[in-house]
């Protein structure tokens, strides 16, 4: 089975990197996270297509959690002709796989964990003898034996052989139970895999504190460490410094109820220009501080006051007095031009 893959070149790579998307999803998905887990261009990317067309998306196989479930035969198909497709992107890009690194959201992380975890072929498994160096499991679960199974479901089974391995989760998550992310952290811990757990208070989603956490574990990872404080439970939020962080639950309270003019600053992690102009805000911040409130507020995690607002781009700036929105500027700009858009006296 050939499977579609969109390549996203390093400027320095090294290393490839294999990002699985989610059910319903496609190739174009995860690379947007690449700015965040990669800046300095070490990896070449390679994000795949699932093989199964799904609501407007593709998938890697049927849910799980619907009856009657896949067939099992479909999804061992899928493993395989991604565990291929991976072996064809090394030798097709010069790459080795044990210096890969596999990168996967929801059904996608189900496959990275059965790509770097899975029983070997000619062992029972589907997967090849050859570890990647790490795997990042974002809001997914390990797959019965029934369908993969695991290295250590069968005989030989060394875990100093197994990659490291990042679990993100939601503890909201609505779509995957956090159950499955507690059972993860269960069967890695009694298998010996070294691992790294986090939870954060969020559905199921990527967060940009979640992306940042990955970042440092890929910083280690290639590095040659092999990362292993098992489960941290919920993770603090990161300060916002001097720009507020404000979500729907207290957008009311922060925004309409200010006695303060409100500076918002609409955004989301997957944005260059928002990190661009985010800088920016925060000088604004710390420049009007006795006069003005400033928040960022961002989309991916709050899409219901997107909508309120008419967000349709990003980053958008928006000026928001007495509870109306009274001024919006669109795009990252320098802070005097932002300034007079949103009918502020400008500031030398």
């Amino acid at each position: 089975m050939d499977l579609l893959v969109h390549t996203i070149p390093g400027a320095h790579a090294e290393r490839l990197m294999v990002l699985i998307h989610g059910l319903g999803s496609n190739e174009n998905d995860l690379p947007q996270l690449m700015a965040h887990l990669d800046p300095e261009g070490r990896f070449t990317a390679v994000s795949v297509r699932g093989p199964i067309e799904f609501m407007g998306g593709f998938a890697w196989f049927e849910s799980l959690q619907e009856a009657p479930g896949p067939l099992p035969e479909t999804v061992r198909s899928s493993v395989a002709a991604l565990d291929a497709t991976i072996d064809d992107q090394c030798a097709k890009l010069g790459f080795e796989r044990d210096q890969a690194v596999i990168v996967g959201f929801s059904q996608g992380a189900a496959m990275a964990l059965a790509l770097g975890l899975g029983a070997e072929r000619g062992q029972g498994g589907l997967v090849s003898a050859t570890r990647p160096a790490g795997v990042v499991a974002m809001s997914g679960f390990l797959m019965p034996e029934a369908y993969v199974p695991m290295a250590w479901d069968v005989d030989g089974y060394d875990a100093a052989q197994m990659p490291p391995v990042l679990v993100q989760h939601g503890s909201q998550d609505p779509v995957v139970p956090f159950s499955l992310f507690e059972a993860v952290c269960d069967q890695l811990a009694g298998a010996g895999v070294p691992f790294v757990a986090s939870e954060y208070p969020m559905g199921h989603q990527v967060a940009l504190e979640s992306v940042q956490e990955a970042k440092g574990w890929v910083d280690e990872v290639v590095a040659g460490e092999r990362p292993d404080a098992g489960r941290m439970r919920a993770t603090s939020p990161v300060e916002d410094g001097p720009v507020k962080t404000v979500t729907t639950a207290t957008f009311a309270d922060e925004v309409l109820g200010s006695d303060m003019p409100v500076i918002v600053d609409f955004w989301a992690p997957w944005c260059g220009p928002c990190r661009q102009v985010g800088p920016v805000v925060a000088q604004i911040a710390e420049m009007r501080s006795h006069s003005y409130k400033v928040v960022k507020i961002n989309i991916d995690e709050n899409p219901d006051l997107a909508q309120r607002y008419d967000v349709q781009s990003i980053p958008l700036i928006a000026l928001f007095q007495n509870g109306s929105l009274v001024r919006k500027a669109l795009g990252a700009k320098p802070r005097q031009q932002l300034e007079a858009e949103l009918g502020m006296l400008v500031l030398p």
